[in-house]
């Protein structure tokens, strides 16, 4: 009896030990699925440096990643770009939308035909996908955002605490993650900031470097006496900085701050026009959404709480929806969003540490 006893006990801490592990192990293997890779717009920084990590992990873990996009960042171009990935008939997609709506349609009929749809950068709706492999959550990035600018403008001798004059430049609201930052900067500054002034509703260039460039040179010609422009995009901050420097202006008469990749950013820090920027690995990111894309297809299984060991990268653990949107919803399988562990601030004395 008392073994009887005993054996019971042992069987039931092996049990609950089990069901408590929250770790996923990969079932089926990876290898020869062949992921269709797409960015907002190509020829952008921060789209060719999340390509080539993405190209970079996909060699060691036997996938084949198929860059596919368009030169210019429009719902239309994408939408071309998912049906050419369907017709060539690829395992999954992987995608940072330009809409987070426009796409949702096509995206479920790729879905249909068994293609896995993993977002990454920017978001679509939730059951327009599986996973969301994303940069962080707007309470982490919109504050970021803020303090970078606050951090430089205290350099130059700005008090923060006083009426700082500042204006939101980036690509569109369609955008939701961007669209998200710039809401949580707002209510961040509302809360650590009253007194600062916008001086008009945010700018949007809509990820045409060209347009950044005029869209710059319209908000310096329109508030000649501006303190900060905050631009959370990686084609709108480069952008401004050159729209700056057409003006012969340093970060020693503005502060300009945002996201991007160092090497869109470098040539700008060694002019003088930014002391700071931030952004996270891109190249990490497109790798981890080319890899659960490829792991998804291959008919492996995730859900909310798991933690996935990825090779050559480590742990990565997946998170409801709702981190992102409040509210949203999250499938019972293979459904949630992948936080990246964290985020860089770039100056002249860390950037050269970074070779994206």
């Amino acid at each position: 009896m008392k073994k009887s006893v005993f054996r019971f006990i042992v069987l039931t801490v092996l049990i609950v030990s089990l069901v408590g592990v929250s770790t996923v192990f990969a079932e089926n293997s990876i290898k020869g699925k062949v992921v269709a890779f797409i960015p907002k717009v190509t020829g952008n920084s921060f789209f060719e440096a999340a390509n080539a990590g993405a190209q970079k992990y996909a060699e060691k873990w036997g996938i084949t990643v198929k860059y596919m996009g368009s030169a210019t960042a429009s719902v239309t171009d994408q939408l071309e770009v998912i049906q050419q990935a369907i017709d060539a008939g690829v395992d999954a997609i992987a995608i940072s939308s330009v809409d987070a709506k426009a796409l949702d349609e096509k995206l479920k009929e790729a879905q249909e035909q068994g293609i896995v749809v993993v977002t990454w950068d920017s978001d679509v709706s939730s059951d327009a996908r599986s996973l969301m492999v994303s940069q962080g959550t707007a309470s982490q990035l919109g504050p970021m955002l803020v303090e970078m600018g606050v951090e430089s403008l205290k350099e130059r001798g700005v008090d923060v605490n006083g009426p700082v004059k500042y204006v939101w430049h980036y690509s569109q609201a369609a955008v939701a993650d961007q669209n998200s930052w710039y809401v949580a900067g707002e209510a961040y500054i509302k809360e650590k900031y009253p007194n600062w002034v916008a001086v008009a509703d945010p700018y949007y260039s809509e990820q045409d470097p060209q347009k950044a460039v005029a869209i710059g040179e319209a908000i310096l010609d329109a508030h000649p006496d501006i303190d900060l422009i905050i631009c959370n995009d990686s084609t709108a901050l480069p952008g401004q900085c050159t729209a700056a420097e057409n003006k012969g202006l340093t970060k020693d008469d503005i502060t300009i701050t945002g996201f991007c990749p160092p090497s869109g950013m470098t040539a700008h820090l060694q002019a003088g026009t930014i002391a700071r920027w931030g952004l996270w690995d891109c190249g990490l990111q497109g790798a981890l959404a080319c890899y659960f894309a490829a792991y998804l297809a291959a008919g492996n299984v995730v859900h909310a709480g798991d933690t996935v060991n990825i090779p050559e990268i480590g742990d990565v653990e997946i998170v409801p929806n709702d981190a992102l949107v409040p509210g949203d919803k999250t499938a019972p399988e293979n459904s949630g969003v992948v936080l990246l562990p964290e985020r860089v601030v770039f100056t002249a004395e860390n950037v050269g540490n970074y070779n994206f």
